[in-house]
């Protein structure tokens, strides 16, 4: 038997999300611009005869159960494309909150789809793998080769890997889980309406600080109206020293900070947790 195969699961952190609009059949076209963190999920894969999952860590109770959870999700989907596909027991360490607008079942169903290619000698390129991420969920195919890079579509449409300037960054989740699909509706769009706002602007690696504050999130104000602790949270970060930007990831309720060093992201971490001690608070650096 092949030895056990392991990865990250690193947090998704939409630094933009532009919504330009709610097309025909119901989705909502989307821009973002994407990178990861240091901090994440871990997840092993022991090969055997059986598909199985075993979740463990702080926020594992809260990963869903084995039928409805992204990784085996995303391993029988490739498992119904490839034939003979060698399977296995997947060890899970859940670390990152749920519903939180990082990803966090992205990308723990997109590291599965990754030792599984491993086990299998599959290049990331292979079209069974590309089509299990894209049925799995919107959020899977830009997490399969976690680079920072630009999003379109619906999240099919992905961008070349963008070799960005690391970006120091403290991350803040008042620990409230906050469905997607509500904070779609709140922002309102009919199918085929437009949503009018400046278009993005190219991503310029010397002045990425002042690319991304000349940028959004489209889906920040229809998430305040349903969880005011994200307004809060904002609050909290933009009062810190040297915080240069704040602003919320993906549908919330987790937001970002960021900071020209490790150092003053440390600092203001450390000034987060003491004013909530019962937040999820990580300083980490994004690519």
């Amino acid at each position: 038997m092949p030895p056990p195969l392991a990865t990250r699961a690193p947090a998704k952190i939409n630094l933009t999300l532009h919504v330009l609009g709610r097309r025909a059949d119901g989705y909502h076209e989307l821009e973002s611009l994407v990178a990861f963190a240091g901090t994440g999920d871990d997840l092993r894969l022991e090969p055997g005869p059986r598909l199985a999952l075993r979740a463990s860590g702080p926020t594992a109770a809260l990963a869903g159960s084995d039928v409805d959870n992204l990784v085996l999700k995303a391993a029988r989907l490739l498992a119904d494309r490839v034939d003979g596909l060698q399977i296995g027991i997947f060890h899970l360490t859940k670390r990152l909150p749920v519903a939180a607008g990082i990803g966090g079942g992205s990308s723990d169903a997109a590291a599965a789809l990754r030792l599984l290619a491993r086990l299998n000698e599959l290049p990331l390129s292979h079209p069974a793998l590309r089509e299990a991420a894209r049925l799995t969920g919107a959020d899977v195919p830009v997490c399969l080769e976690p680079r920072a890079r630009m999003m379109r579509g619906a999240g099919e449409a992905l961008g070349a890997p963008l070799n960005l300037p690391r970006l120091f960054a403290v991350l803040v989740n008042p620990r409230v889980p906050v469905e997607t699909p509500a904070v779609f509706k709140a922002l309102g769009l009919r199918p085929g309406q437009a949503l009018a706002g400046a278009e993005h602007q190219s991503v310029e690696r010397s002045a990425l600080i002042d690319t991304l504050n000349a940028a959004r999130n489209d889906l920040e104000s229809p998430a305040l109206r349903i969880q005011p602790l994200i307004g809060e949270a904002l609050g909290l970060l933009r009062q810190t020293r040297g915080c240069r930007l704040a602003r919320m990831s993906g549908s919330g309720a987790t937001v970002f900070g960021l900071y020209d060093d490790c150092e003053a992201a440390a600092a203001a971490a450390k000034a987060v947790r003491r004013a909530r001690p019962d937040w999820w608070v990580k300083a980490t650096s994004l690519r």
